[in-house]
């Protein structure tokens, strides 16, 4: 009997790799596409010779096409970490419109359930706190982040348009600061900075006065809250993340004290528009959805640190 295919846009990247994972696992047949402009087929190597797994590389923005049947969509495909989305502000709005797009019209055609991955971003510089879904936001759509912040924004509109005028089955994940391996290093995010930064005998580097907060997720944690929001009934945007909140300058110090290095923190201007405080509100996660984060954050960064570390040994090994 055939399986059931999935396919996972911006598969060869660290969340979309870790689903790919996730729904071989659970018995899937698993198509990522990608097109290799933030992700890393080094993410995916490991499952190239399964039979159950397929790449393709692609622009969704452009065009999407699978063949045969199609049971479940996840759309991951985008820039998103600041750095990337200021680099590549155009591709980053046009992965949010026209690729979403694509992809619905592409689950219309199959009859497959879409779940699109937003962000906690759609909330901007928050005025609540912490953010529950009912929260319109606080975004400023011409500064330097609303190309990926107005994308979600986007994005979502679009799928729920879908959802009520096409009749198609939708979800919408709001993903939180999440981590684990398989992140870039280079990716501008505060927790790869400064593992990065301690790794190579680096001063760490805070943005502002340090005072300001995130709420940093595992990936295992939040892979599971996708599952769980696919295969739920409920079609309204869900907050997935950890409600564990901390300042970023009590983060730096903990870094330290995890890589062992003896590093200064330095500081420099906070950049426009960068949220001040960041937790989810998940009580809809876990009243529909029975879910919560396992992981402390003392025990994911433990893996995390020993990819960095790895990942720093193999690079500094092949100049």
């Amino acid at each position: 009997m055939a399986k059931d295919k999935v396919l996972v846009t911006g598969g060869a990247g660290f969340l979309g790799s870790h689903l790919c994972d996730r729904f071989i696992k659970e018995g899937y047949h698993v198509i990522a596409m990608d097109n290799l402009i933030t992700g890393s087929l080094d993410n995916i190597e490991h499952l190239m010779a399964n039979p159950d797994f397929e790449y393709y590389h692609c622009d969704v923005s452009k065009f999407v096409h699978v063949p045969g049947d199609l049971k479940y969509i996840l759309h991951f495909a985008s820039p998103a970490s600041p750095i990337d989305y200021l680099k590549m502000p155009i591709q980053t709005l046009k992965v949010g419109s026209l690729g979403t797009h694509n992809l619905l019209g592409l689950a219309k055609a199959k009859g497959a359930r879409m779940l699109i991955a937003s962000t906690s971003e759609v909330y901007g510089d928050p005025l609540e706190h912490p953010q529950k879904e009912t929260y319109w936001g606080n975004v400023n759509p011409v500064g330097p982040r609303g190309v990926y912040d107005e994308a979600k924004r986007f994005q979502e509109a679009m799928t729920m348009a879908y959802h009520t005028f096409h009749g198609v089955e939708t979800r919408i994940v709001r993903i939180f600061n999440t981590y684990g391996p398989r992140m870039r290093l280079d990716d501008g995010r505060v927790l790869p900075a400064f593992i990065g930064q301690a790794l190579q005998g680096k001063d760490l580097t805070i943005f502002g006065d340090g005072s300001q907060t995130r709420s940093f997720c595992y990936v295992d944690d939040l892979v599971e809250g996708i599952y769980r929001l696919l295969l739920s009934d409920y079609a309204q945007p869900v907050n997935i993340g950890n409600p564990d909140e901390i300042t970023i300058g009590e983060f730096a110090e903990e870094i330290i004290r995890l890589t062992g290095t003896d590093q200064k923190v330095v500081y420099k201007p906070l950049p426009q528009d960068d949220p001040k405080q960041r937790r989810p509100d998940i009580r809809v996660a876990r009243e529909v959805l029975g879910w919560e984060p396992k992981y402390a954050r003392s025990e994911g960064l433990k893996p995390t640190y020993e990819y960095f570390k790895k990942k720093i040994l193999t690079t500094e090994q092949a100049k």
